[in-house]
């Protein structure tokens, strides 16, 4: 929460939920976000959102979903080329057929799109590892070249497969309209009446198209994700698999184990949004928990704390400060280019730190809130300044909305939102507590998506006994950390990590964390866990 991110991961930059994140990377250019080479410690949308032989263009596909299931064959795998991205798939692809809506009997045949990228070891074990990507509308196909870098291939088979509704998908419920409103949200306050009415309309105008063109969109929700994924097992013929899933791609992960547990060897959640718990409140309590985190990282750094004395404070006084009167100003995004109008509000401050990273690095936090408070908003204006070039239809904010709206929104009110934030930011301006970090408006948004509440079958905590690894990160402010080890209370063959100073999605950023996983998948319980202990912050940025 995502990029809410809440889960989703993958969000425009303060439109978004958990998540989404872009993609922490070794140098390797993908597909995925604006797909331009990065570097393994840089953050980039999700987090919780891309082309080729399946879809070609947002939106488009070979052919269009055949009407109805095949008679005695509800679900198949197909084989396929691999979408085209910058770094080949280094594997083979296909895609799965399964139904939109296995509630009804008469329902359309929709497609995921498939790689299977086989071990690096000559001898594989025989249970691969099928990953499941944040989101929701995350681009799961962009992930391969962090997970092979991460080494999740080392020993096994990896399987990757779409979202239904993500990008390779068919069909593909990306939202334009949306991507090209974030675009100009950069130069608005992001928490005026005005800017709500402007989301909600970009809104309106996807959901009407995705409609129009034959979509069910209460289909896409993460039941109906989990059963994609048990047909995809049977459909591969595979026997038993290891599941590894973040942030979005957890509470997928828990609805998995829980409604089918057969063939699960293991469970490995990073980032972890508990499928009981999680909702728009619930966006506070981890933005609070990954700030304070950094805030307290710095006060046992004595450069940092000697430099940056009382941090909670000034991010208070800088929220009211900026809510009270924004800044209009006009900058180069990060990459160089045209300048652009940004509006620097307390909305916007707050949004900018619970990116975890991807627009101010967690280590330039500090620094940014005193150069802010100095006079000099320019690092944090060119951070907002990266939201006025969006990758235009590559999340699918169909998926995100249609699963936020059915399983997030229901059962709180905005004033709870605003109780919530009041209790996680008592200093804070009302205007910025009543709107969840990521989610602005939603409620609003979801009056318009208009799909059912399905929180009394979603919102169930997942009780197992298949052995299960739960990785978090201290910094993170889009999960909380302290939500794995409450997921692990009714995981009790799990095994609960905290990595110290890192944000969202954490074994492709924290060399340590992956060889936890790959230990865990040799070992599901007695995973060798000691390189934690020698995990650490990194120094803060510190100005003269």
């Amino acid at each position: 929460m995502a990029e809410q991110n809440i889960g989703p991961d993958d969000l425009p930059p303060g439109r978004g939920t958990a998540g989404t994140v872009r993609r922490p990377t070794a140098r390797i250019p993908l597909a995925g976000g604006s797909r331009r080479t990065r570097t393994r410690t840089a953050l980039v949308a999700a987090g919780l959102a891309v082309l080729g032989a399946l879809s070609a263009t947002p939106g488009s596909a070979l052919s269009p979903p055949a009407e109805g299931p095949r008679p005695g064959h509800p679900a198949r795998f197909v084989p396929g080329p691999c979408p085209e991205t910058p770094e080949p798939i280094p594997g083979r692809c296909g895609f799965l057929e399964v139904p939109e809506n296995r509630t009804r009997k008469k329902t359309r045949t929709i497609r995921t799109a498939v790689a299977i990228i086989p071990a690096a070891s000559a001898k594989p074990a025989a249970d691969p590892v099928v990953f499941m990507e944040g989101g929701p509308g995350g681009d799961a196909i962009g992930a391969i070249p962090f997970l092979i870098a991460s080494q999740v291939n080392r020993d096994r088979d990896l399987i990757v497969m779409t979202q239904r509704g993500a990008l390779h998908s068919q069909p593909n419920l990306a939202c334009p309209e949306i991507d090209r409103f974030n675009a100009t949200a950069v130069g608005l306050p992001y928490d005026a009446p005005s800017t709500g009415r402007g989301l909600v309309r970009a809104a309106k105008q996807c959901r009407d198209r995705l409609t129009a063109e034959g979509n069910d969109l209460s289909a896409y929700n993460t039941t109906e994700n989990a059963a994609d994924f048990a047909d995809l097992r049977k459909a591969l013929g595979i026997k038993k698999w290891n599941v590894y899933g973040y942030s979005y791609g957890t509470d997928l992960g828990l609805t998995y184990l829980r409604r089918h547990p057969q063939g699960i060897r293991t469970l490995a959640i990073d980032s972890v949004v508990p499928p009981q718990t999680v909702s728009l409140p619930w966006a506070w309590d981890s933005a609070q928990e990954g700030i304070n985190a950094i805030f307290a990282a710095c006060e046992a750094q004595p450069a940092c704390e000697s430099r940056y004395p009382d941090l909670s404070r000034t991010l208070t006084r800088q929220v009211r400060r900026l809510e009270a009167n924004p800044l209009t100003l006009t900058v180069p995004p990060p990459g160089g280019g045209t300048p652009v109008k940004v509006v620097l509000d307390g909305g916007t401050l707050v949004n900018l730190l619970v990116t975890n990273g991807r627009l101010v690095p967690s280590v330039d936090v500090p620094a940014a809130l005193y150069e802010l408070a100095a006079g000099d908003p320019e690092r944090l204006a060119r951070a907002q300044a990266a939201g006025a070039t969006p990758a235009i239809g590559e999340f699918a904010h169909g998926l995100t909305h249609s699963v936020a709206c059915a399983e997030w929104a229901p059962g709180y009110s905005k004033r709870d939102v605003l109780e919530a934030g009041r209790r996680a930011f008592p200093g804070f301006p009302d205007s910025v507590l009543a709107h969840a970090p990521q989610l602005p408006f939603e409620h609003d948004l979801c009056r318009a998506w208009n799909v059912p509440d399905r929180t009394a079958v979603q919102r169930v905590a997942t009780h197992s006994e298949v052995p299960a690894l739960i990785i978090t990160g201290t910094f993170d402010a889009k999960t909380g950390a302290s939500w794995g080890p409450f997921a692990g209370r009714t995981l009790p063959r799990s095994t609960a990590v905290v990595v110290p100073g890192i944000t969202h999605w954490v074994v492709p950023q924290e060399p340590c964390a992956a060889s936890v996983l790959v230990s865990f998948l040799a070992r599901p319980t007695a995973p060798d866990t000691r390189c934690v202990a020698g995990v650490a912050p990194k120094p803060f940025t510190i100005i003269p």
